[in-house]
């Protein structure tokens, strides 16, 4: 009489893992590619978010109302142009950062967001200021924040480098008061 086998042998098992291990090995680089692709994309839209609110905001309460990048959310922060964290609020939150949004106390924050909800590994570079201040008309009320560029720190963007892999993105402040998110490697239509 014939016994049955159950489960797996030794041998099999070691084919199994080998196997597994190779998968991996070849889809490690794609996955960190898609990891970094999604920090990009969270932060730009993220920050997108953040000047649509200020944007509404202003034209919702009719009066001025800022976005604003700043180096952290303490009690401590200063205006910046390579951190991610910004505050959406009614006066200039410099060393005030740390008030409760919605709280009524000076500066009248809105909306905060943190630099390192989400975004480890992303840089940005903003063109223009640190500053966005839109008026009742969802227009800018001064020259500020032109242009903002979201890269990754350990790898290059497509559009800088043929050997690049990570899509890097824009956000276009016109002044009319619209953002946009876009793409860099793809041209503007002639």
């Amino acid at each position: 009489m014939r016994r049955i086998q159950q489960g797996f042998t030794l041998i099999e098992l070691m084919i199994g893992l080998a196997i597994f291990a190779l998968v991996m090995m070849v889809a490690l680089p794609s996955f960190t590619i898609f990891l970094q692709n999604a920090q990009i994309r969270n932060a730009a839209e993220s920050t997108l978010s953040g000047l649509n609110l200020a944007r509404t905001e202003a034209v919702r309460d009719n009066t001025l109302v800022r976005f604003q990048f700043v180096s952290n959310l303490t009690g401590g922060c200063v205006l910046s142009t390579t951190s991610l964290a910004w505050v959406v609020s009614l006066a200039d939150p410099t060393g005030l950062c740390n008030v409760a949004p919605g709280s009524g106390l000076a500066p009248q924050i809105v909306q905060a967001r943190s630099a390192t909800e989400g975004t480890t590994n992303v840089a940005v570079t903003v063109t223009g200021g640190s500053t966005a201040i839109f008026n009742g008309l969802g227009r800018l009320q001064s020259a500020g924040i032109t242009q903002i560029d979201f890269s990754n720190t350990t790898g290059t963007c497509q559009h800088l480098s043929a050997s690049g892999k990570m899509r890097c993105l824009r956000i276009i402040v016109s002044s009319g008061g619209q953002a946009r998110m876009c793409d860099p490697k793809v041209p503007a239509p002639g």
